[in-house]
């Protein structure tokens, strides 16, 4: 009887084929990996803003100030593009991948792809009047205590603005803490003395410094309301007043009533 052999081919590999196998495979995995990275590359360096130069040069300063050296210059007609900014300066990479700093009054003669001029909010009256965050330390007096306290703001409008501000007092009998949250109403914000008004709620930590007067409540939330103004002193920065009326919300009988005065130097940006 005819004996029928059907031969299959074996699926064993010898160690050196796996091996080559598995170089193979981390090549390819390698490629992929530079491919996607330079994907990833050129689609971050598309992100940045393009300006190109209208003047007979742009200088390059190596760091953000006049002090600091030109060692480059951008003809006219080449482009640059924007990394970040530092207050009134733009730190720009060449097309030629040389990267440095430049001054905002320069750049604002820059073109953008479209054609239309490069414009920015500068550090001056204009900046002053709109603005999207403020903040300063402020000096004065909480309750007859002395009052050491700083804020931050930001800008729903020219004229409303949601603020907190965090301070801390020192008094003979106790020191303690606020924390206050509110808005505020700026009145004609394009004047360089601009009145404003805030209202707010925040809260009060009192600290003894004896226990001999321990005060009956240590935590106690606040509401407030007051009156205040800036006035513009210039680049960026601006002197604040402000007077806050506190009542404090108390487990006793009454509430307290808590005046605080306060002034102080902030800046824009």
């Amino acid at each position: 009887m005819a004996r029928s052999i059907t031969t299959i081919p074996s699926t064993h590999r010898s160690p050196t084929e796996r091996a080559g196998n598995l170089r193979a495979a981390g090549w390819l995995g390698a490629l992929a990996s530079l491919c996607l990275l330079g994907a990833s590359a050129a689609q971050a360096a598309s992100d940045y803003l393009q300006l190109f130069v209208t003047q007979p040069y742009l200088e390059l300063h190596t760091a953000p100030g006049r002090g600091y050296p030109v060692t480059q210059v951008v003809a006219r007609g080449e482009a640059v593009d924007v990394l970040f900014r530092r207050t009134d300066w733009f730190k720009v990479r060449t097309e030629r991948g040389i990267e440095g700093w430049a001054r905002a009054q320069d750049l604002a003669l820059t073109q953008m792809a479209d054609g239309s001029p490069f414009t920015f909010k500068f550090g001056d009256r204009a900046g002053f009047t709109s603005h999207r965050w403020e903040s300063g330390l402020m000096l004065g007096s909480y309750g007859g205590a002395s009052l050491i306290s700083g804020f931050g703001a930001l800008s729903l409008t020219d004229q409303t603005k949601v603020e907190i501000s965090a301070g801390q007092f020192f008094g003979n009998l106790s020191n303690g803490y606020l924390l206050d949250a509110g808005l505020a109403h700026i009145f004609m914000p394009e004047w360089r003395f601009s009145p404003l008004v805030t209202l707010g709620t925040g809260f009060e930590r009192t600290v003894p410094k004896t226990t001999l007067a321990v005060p009956t409540d240590q935590n106690n939330q606040t509401a407030y309301a007051g009156v205040g103004a800036r006035f513009y002193l210039g680049r960026r920065f601006f002197l604040r007043g402000e007077y806050r009326h506190h009542t404090v919300f108390t487990s006793r009988d009454s509430n307290e009533v808590m005046q605080e005065w306060k002034v102080g130097f902030a800046f824009f940006y």
